[in-house]
């Protein structure tokens, strides 16, 4: 049997996805100044350990050559040719001028022995004038020499002149030089920072120009431009986004007068069939409705059963024909609304309020068209008719809302329509509503519509329900069919 292999943990990995997570989505100028920064710290770093290394190095040296010196000179003390003057004096006296002798000796200190290997006299210690810290002593501090230098007068040795290293005063002169150093690159490195961040703004600003440009074209804007900035390259990127700002607004434009001219075509179309049904079907319809009156009539004076027989057929060919008028006059009006063109836009949108208050009671409806002008242009007319209409009938049928609330007002060269709903409210699906459901024909026709006079859609969740907003421009001009 196979043993099952334990499953293994990455200790790692968790600061490996946090570190790109840290990196990514950051300014670019905030990277920039990050990446400087580092290699300001291991150019600080490289520069200190070669410091360390050099004045370890220094101090060692100059350590060794004071010892090399004080040695022959703490033997040469009691030498021949002043045996004269020490053989007379006592040891302690001989000991305390020793002392004050070696006194003032750098990097070394001399403690001074008698026989019994006793201290009698050693030098001052300078511990409390260090002004290097420990940590640095401590990195440039080399290991500790000790010497020891037999004293012999008159062929007796009296004692032992230990000698140590003492490289303080070493360390000291280079803590204040690697100070001053360090202040002198801190200083530098905080202004070239601020140098930087300043270069890197202005460097980087047609960056900023250019996305708010691109954010623009995305709300389809074709009218954004940047300014060309100094740098060449950028100056080439903002010359490309000119022009392609310029083209996709000449490309929406075309699409815009040919979408106008397609819509101006079907809706000629439409109108001529619903002549055509007007003035061709009606008729007919009328004429069979005579000819079935007057086919009952005739009934009448025939005798029983034939008469009885003869009023039921005419009875239900008058239905007939009844039911086809009701789907005639709804054709009509789908496709073409009725007075649409002949009657104030308001009081058109009125009659669709009050038509479909009647036919849903249980919901309250209200419209509100004050202050509209008595038409728009035959193309703004119909779409705002056809919106009015599309965004009612979504939020009667599909919101389950006790009160719908339509809106057209006339703003500044502009004309706002809302459909408010206090229904279920947009779901989470992108796409799903309550009062408009999945963008299928109704809701895409109405887009369709709306862009192609130059106006804007949005469907907005409110407290409660869904909120249609619709922005079109006021006085849109024809387009002449070709």
């Amino acid at each position: 049997m196979r043993p099952t292999p334990l499953p293994t943990t990455e200790p790692d990995a968790a600061p490996r996805r946090r570190l790109p997570a840290l990196w990514s989505g950051r300014p670019m100028r905030a990277r920039l100044m990050v990446v400087v920064v580092l290699i300001n710290l291991v150019a600080a770093a490289i520069s200190g350990a070669v410091i360390i290394h050099k004045a370890r190095t220094a101090t060692e040296v100059e350590t060794a050559a004071s010892l090399a010196v004080v040695e022959p000179l703490v033997a040469e003390t009691l030498q021949a040719d002043t045996l004269q003057t020490w053989q007379d004096a006592p040891l302690p006296g001989l000991f305390r001028t020793l002392s004050y002798r070696f006194q003032g000796l750098r990097h070394v200190r001399v403690t001074l022995l008698d026989a019994a290997n006793h201290p009698v006299a050693a030098g001052p210690r300078r511990e409390g004038t260090r002004r290097a810290p420990r940590w640095f002593a401590a990195l440039i501090a080399p290991p500790a020499q000790r010497h020891e230098v037999p004293l012999v007068l008159r062929g007796a040795r009296i004692g032992t002149a230990l000698v140590t290293a003492e490289p303080s005063d070493e360390i000291d002169e280079v803590w204040g030089y690697a100070l001053a150093l360090g202040l002198t690159g801190l200083s530098l490195s905080l202004a070239m920072l601020v140098i930087l961040y300043v270069a890197f703004g202005r460097i980087l600003s047609p960056l900023a120009q250019l996305a708010a440009g691109l954010t623009r074209l995305e709300q389809q804007d074709y009218d954004a431009r940047v300014g060309r900035p100094d740098t060449r390259e950028l100056a080439v990127i903002a010359t490309r986004f000119n022009r392609l700002a310029e083209a996709l607004g000449a490309a929406r434009a075309a699409n815009l007068r040919l979408h106008r001219r397609v819509m101006t075509a079907e809706e000629d179309e439409r109108r001529r069939t619903a002549l055509e049904l007007h003035d061709e079907f009606g008729p007919c319809l009328f004429a069979m409705e005579a000819n079935s009156s007057s086919i009952a009539r005739i009934a009448g004076t025939l005798d029983e059963p034939a008469r009885s027989r003869l009023i039921q057929r005419t009875d239900d060919i008058a239905a007939i024909v009844t039911r086809v008028q009701t789907i005639n006059r709804a054709l009509l009006n789908r496709l073409r609304p009725a007075g649409l063109g002949q009657v104030p836009l308001a009081r058109c949108l009125e009659l669709l309020v009050r038509e479909a208050a009647r036919h849903h009671p249980e919901i309250a409806v209200e419209g509100r068209f004050a202050g509209l002008k008595a038409g728009y242009g035959d193309l703004v007319d119909l779409t705002i008719y056809r919106c009015v209409q599309e965004g009612l009938t979504n939020a009667l049928r599909h919101a389950g809302a006790s009160r719908v609330t339509v809106a057209v007002a006339d703003e500044a060269d502009s004309l706002r329509l809302s459909v408010d709903d206090d229904g279920s409210g947009l779901a989470d699906d992108p796409g799903v509503a309550g009062g408009v459901g999945r963008e299928g024909r109704g809701l895409a026709g109405m887009r369709e519509r709306v862009e192609a006079l130059g106006g804007r859609l949005a469907l907005e969740p409110r407290a409660p329900g869904t909120s249609l907003r619709i922005v079109l421009p006021a006085g849109t001009p024809e387009e002449e069919a070709p």
